[in-house]
């Protein structure tokens, strides 16, 4: 039988595939963390190096915390992560989300614990950070950028607003979570969704100025730091090709699965972006407006403006 969790013990939620380069001080900054508190459930996507052997060789090192290695659904990191969250189980107090390839800095599990510790525990609470951008040995190139408007369903459905290997979710969160993940057949990314729907239901999501993470910025990652020139201009480019587009249908259909989670208000914003997508172009701006759509950014609110009309959101 499994052993009860503690009210302040947290489930890191390792994603893995071929990491096995890196792999090892991920691990390390786990017991590394002043929150020595946690255990750790990985789930493998089909790797064929020795990630796998790496987190079984761990549990040994890992000073008596659980460590359990799973399998992966095979269907892309987003689908990866929604299956760790629904392995998280029931009774799990907290949850922190981890890339493969990162560091976290020693206060990380703390701070996220102290910030969630303030939301009364039936409301659904999601956590995120700013990170340090590194260079591939972990030389800091500087902070990712600073959301500075508040977080909120009508940001939600433009951008997320914080990576997802900074994120931590209380238990309400968990819960609503691995609800809503048995409704969405198909995602654009794990953290994006999760900021969706705990905004969307009227749950609370904290955004920390601070960094907790050291992102490690290479060719591999899926999903860029979006921090210089020209990670901002191949946004752009994809903005203008229809990726942005691509993405909301696919946002909107997880989404309409869930709706009846959502706030009514916020059910009513969700109906009027999807009509706002098939109005005719003269429309879409002032509906843009109207709903009060933002992005964190002027240039990339200023670039969302221009979009609507172009039928490019």
């Amino acid at each position: 039988m499994p052993r009860p969790a503690r009210s302040d013990e947290v489930t890191i939620l390792l994603a893995l595939y071929n990491g096995a380069h890196s792999l090892a001080d991920q691990l390390q900054s786990y017991c590394d963390q002043t929150h020595s508190d946690w255990r750790l459930i990985a789930s493998d996507d089909g790797s064929t190096d020795t990630g796998p052997q790496m987190v079984r060789e761990f549990a040994a090192s890992a000073g008596g915390r659980p460590v359990s290695l799973i399998d992966g659904p095979c269907r892309g990191f987003g689908q990866n992560f929604l299956h760790l969250i629904r392995a998280a189980g029931p009774d799990t107090p907290y949850a922190a989300l981890s890339d493969q390839d990162d560091v976290w800095l020693p206060d990380k599990i703390a701070r996220g614990l102290a910030h969630l510790a303030r939301v009364p525990p039936e409301v659904p609470a999601l956590y995120g950070s700013r990170t340090w951008v590194c260079d591939r040995d972990l030389r800091r190139l500087c902070l990712s950028p600073l959301s500075r408007r508040p977080p909120d369903f009508r940001n939600a459905l433009m951008q997320c607003i914080a990576g997802g290997n900074t994120m931590m979710l209380n238990r309400a969160a968990l819960d609503l979570a691995q609800s809503a993940a048995d409704e969405a057949r198909q995602i654009v990314s794990h953290d994006w969704w999760l900021y969706q729907i705990v905004s969307g239901v009227g749950g609370q999501v904290i955004y920390d100025a601070q960094p907790t993470v050291l992102y490690r910025q290479h060719g591999g990652n899926l999903v860029g730091a979006n921090v210089d020139f020209r990670s901002r201009m191949r946004r752009l480019r994809m903005l203008l090709r229809g990726r942005l587009r691509d993405w909301n249908a696919i946002n909107l259909r997880a989404l309409d699965a869930s709706a009846h989670r959502l706030t009514e208000e916020n059910q009513h914003l969700l109906r009027g972006f999807a009509r706002l997508r098939a109005a005719p172009a003269g429309a879409r701006f002032a509906g843009m407006r109207r709903l009060g759509l933002y992005r964190q950014s002027r240039p990339s609110q200023a670039a969302l403006l221009l979009a609507a009309p172009l039928g490019l959101i």
